[in-house]
């Protein structure tokens, strides 16, 4: 067995995963990753057929179910409705459903308001040497999410609360601490959501919780729980890798000197892709094998996880020529950045968005910026993110 130890905690692999990913692909590209107690796929082929192999799953086999945790009750009933944890038929009765209400056209007339909200943190950046991750990348998402569900914007700092709290439960640093922490955020926004839906159901208005109870498939509709989740997952998952993407590329932009034209109407879009493919904000997600499946050398048996690893898949030089360098005049192909498969990222279009519009705004407006000291990730893999951007306008 190809065994890999790779401590996702290592301070030099969390600020450069990338030479790790590299030696793993060359020495697997899938490995048993004893850290994870899993085997982990590390190449763009397997992680593109994985994504969308039918006979791999997010739901945990009912055999392997774990005992629940009365500590972790709030948080286990949003994930237990959640449909980035489930497969087939409630998987595709729920995402019909979400789409239904998460249309093209309600994401393409968001564009406004992340213009104005984007013009609006713009104008109170501080002067001199200040971070852009709390001042514009973390409050740019939460506010737009805000505006989606139709729930008032001062609830952006509760929202943001509840986001930080319940993702650190997918962090390689979790602990009891960051379990109660969850759980507590789990329960106060579910209460929240399970009165505003309320509201909602005898005071519709445009917004997406409106619509949510609204759409309906084949006399079907989603339950009070079904849509606590939807809206838990929109933000816990729209947001975290909004604001992980914002910090990266800016990152990236600036250290690559990248030309003001790449973020020019016409090319910003091929921009916004490459810095996805570059520096994702996700770079691992995990499957359960439904059956027994040959990946080359090794068998992943029925039962068995495994990790995809999106971080990797990008950089692979079967895939992509010159991997490692940044161009953003690369000819476009697919990348996984947002998953791939049945669970490809549902608010993936809104996430572009506000890339290819709060990047250009950003950059047209301090056109002399530049970074203040050299960024530095967060200990927080399977996140990417930066745990600070300090930049001098």
């Amino acid at each position: 067995m190809n065994k890999l130890h790779l401590d996702p905690r290592n301070p030099a692999f969390v600020q450069n995963p990338y030479t790790a990913y590299a030696q793993a692909r060359r020495d697997g590209p899938v490995l048993f990753w004893e850290d994870y107690g899993m085997y982990a796929a590390f190449d763009g082929a397997n992680v593109q057929a994985l994504l969308r192999d039918r006979r791999l799953g997010r739901e945990i086999p009912v055999e392997q179910r774990p005992a629940p945790q009365p500590h972790l009750a709030a948080f286990d009933a949003i994930e237990t409705h959640s449909m980035l944890e489930l497969e087939p038929p409630r998987h595709t009765r729920l995402r019909g459903l979400v789409l239904r209400a998460f249309t093209s056209r309600r994401i393409g007339a968001l564009r406004p308001d992340i213009e104005a909200v984007s013009r609006d943190l713009i104008a109170g950046l501080p002067q001199g040497d200040f971070d852009l991750i709390p001042a514009y990348c973390t409050q740019l998402p939460v506010r737009i999410i805000a505006r989606l569900l139709g729930v008032p914007e001062t609830m952006a700092p509760d929202l943001l609360a509840w986001s930080n709290a319940m993702v650190a439960m997918y962090q390689a640093n979790r602990d009891r601490q960051i379990e109660d922490a969850a759980n507590a955020a789990a329960a106060e926004f579910t209460a929240f959501l399970r009165d505003y839906i309320e509201q909602r159901r005898t005071d519709p208005r445009d917004d997406l919780i409106t619509q949510l109870i609204a759409a309906e498939e084949d006399g079907s509709k989603l339950s009070n729980d079904e849509m606590i989740g939807t809206c838990v997952l929109l933000l816990n998952a729209g947001h975290e890798a909004t604001v992980h993407s914002l910090g990266n590329s800016v990152k990236c932009l600036l250290e690559h000197d990248t030309p003001r034209d790449m973020l020019a109407p016409e090319r910003v879009n091929a921009t916004v892709e490459e810095l996805l493919r570059y520096d994702p904000p996700l770079h691992l997600f995990t499957r359960y094998a439904y059956a027994d499946i040959e990946l080359g050398a090794v068998t992943l048996k029925k039962g068995e996880q495994i990790a995809l690893i999106l971080g990797a898949a990008g950089r692979d030089p079967a895939l992509h020529t010159a991997p490692d360098d940044f161009d953003p005049a690369r000819p476009a192909k697919p990348h996984a950045a947002f998953g791939g498969g049945l669970h490809f990222c549902v608010g993936a279009p809104l996430a572009r968005l506000e890339l290819q519009t709060a990047l250009p705004m950003l950059f047209d407006a301090l056109p002399q910026m530049r970074l203040a000291e050299e960024p530095c990730y967060a200990d927080t893999f399977h996140f990417h993110r930066l745990e600070r951007l300090m930049v001098t306008r």
